[in-house]
């Protein structure tokens, strides 16, 4: 009796493989074996940069919004700091966007974390 080789299984599996590694350079993208290898780093490489996408997002906020706090005579802890205790609920996203489109919005921010920061 002949070995069982998979058939259709085992076609649609390569194939599957072979569609994840559309666009890839030389045989990484034509030759299933060493697609197969691409494709798994691909795939761990995009699921580690989808967290790694938020980190680097928060960074890129706090960084706009302590520039923005230099320029009103502020550091970033005493702007945060001033705007918690007022009850401020901006989050980091909304302030870093504000501290880019809006400077005077950003500004009396500002004022009113210093006034936090005089009493407090």
């Amino acid at each position: 009796m002949p070995r069982a080789r998979g058939g259709k299984k085992h076609v649609k599996r390569r194939k599957k493989i072979m569609s994840f590694a559309k666009g890839f350079k030389g045989k990484r993208g034509t030759s299933h074996r060493i697609a197969k290898q691409a494709v798994m780093k691909a795939l761990r490489n995009s699921y580690i940069d989808r967290r790694r996408r938020k980190r680097d997002f928060r960074r890129l906020w706090v960084t706009r919004i302590s520039a923005a706090a230099k320029q009103n005579g502020l550091s970033y802890s005493a702007f945060i700091g001033g705007l918690v205790r007022r009850g401020v609920g901006l989050n980091r996203k909304m302030l870093a966007e504000i501290a880019v489109r809006d400077g005077a919005t950003f500004q009396t921010l500002a004022e009113m974390a210093k006034e936090e920061a005089v009493k407090g």
